[in-house]
């Protein structure tokens, strides 16, 4: 299988072009495809991994968490929760202080000894090496999510006094605003019509993200979802979460879908829909890598994985699905 740039933007595998005539039901990740968050949930990453260094690890020398290594975590399947990624950060930089090593250098060791397991991955690699008990302890991470103290310094960096005070019902101890305010949403009106022309009601999200979160920045455009048959994870347990196939399989089965496609920008949704397909339910991966820092590197990485079809937007899906 071949991806070829078909147009500006658009990458097929022509010997599957076939599977795209088929489609029924569209199902749509949030985060990086309907909704830019380089400047959100990516600056809470960096924030928190900054804060919880110097606050609890006493830390104020820490490199600064940036785009390479985000999407070098999310590059192996284990890394779809933002919080996740922010405690791997955050054990495997106090790791490089204890064995007094290059923390660039050691991170991206830490990222080429970690899968689709996540944060296990990484812990069991960190623990072979040195004793960081003391900040696993003081994190006591993953614990019970709105309660664990790593989520409350991300949820409120992230939400902002209000939004924090509203969703959890308590104050934060971050004044500034939210940086869910960063928020940069791509889906519009014209899209929407546009897929409902042909699938009518067969449109979903199945995102990390919770669904008031969703809400707050696709504001009515949420309304033209099939609610009833989208899934927002952070709203579930822990063992709902990306890529296991579960969800997946409970929207497409929900809007009695033969032949779906599943827009996602990370591995976390390729390996899942890949999942989801290998259990019998007909399932293509669509990649959307305009919203990466370093698009082509994400273009490889879905093509290395036998991605069929990778566009730079959702805007691009009506000239592929033949909608225009």
């Amino acid at each position: 299988m071949t991806l070829i740039r078909k147009s500006e933007g658009i990458y097929i595998d022509d010997s599957s072009i076939n599977v795209l005539n088929e489609i029924d039901a569209v199902i749509f990740d949030c985060d990086g495809v309907l909704i830019d968050i380089t400047k959100s949930y990516d600056s809470a990453i960096i924030k928190t991994t900054r804060y919880v260094l110097e606050n609890f690890a006493k830390i104020n020398d820490s490199i600064d968490v940036d785009f390479k290594i985000i999407d070098g975590f999310k590059s192996t399947g284990g890394f779809n929760d933002e919080v996740d990624l922010t405690y791997a950060a955050i054990i495997s930089l106090v790791a490089a202080k204890k064995l007094e090593k290059d923390q660039t250098s050691f991170i991206f060791d830490v990222i080429k000894n970690s899968d689709s397991s996540g944060i296990e991955s990484v812990e069991k690699y960190l623990d072979n090496q040195v004793d960081i008990s003391d900040i696993k302890k003081q994190l006591s991470y993953p614990g019970t999510h709105h309660e664990n103290t790593l989520y409350q310094i991300f949820d409120q960096l992230f939400y902002g006094p209000e939004l924090y005070q509203k969703l959890f019902g308590n104050n934060s101890k971050f004044s500034e605003p939210g940086l869910i305010e960063q928020d940069d949403v791509i889906l519009n009106d014209l899209l929407i019509k546009q897929l409902q022309k042909k699938f009518d009601s067969k449109i979903a999200i199945l995102t990390g993200r919770g669904k008031e979160s969703a809400s707050y920045s696709l504001k009515t455009l949420l309304e033209k979802f099939d609610l009833k048959n989208s899934m927002f994870l952070e709203d579930e347990s822990r063992e709902l979460a990306k890529p296991n196939p579960q969800s997946l399989l409970d929207s497409i089965k929900g809007m009695n879908s033969i032949s779906t496609l599943y827009v996602g920008d990370s591995m976390e949704d390729f390996i899942m829909a890949k999942k989801v397909t290998d259990l019998g339910s007909k399932t293509t991966f669509c990649g959307i890598i305009g919203t990466s820092k370093n698009p082509q590197e994400k273009l490889e990485l879905f093509k290395q994985n036998g991605a069929i079809l990778v566009l730079d937007s959702i805007n691009l899906l009506p000239k592929v699905l033949n909608l225009e």
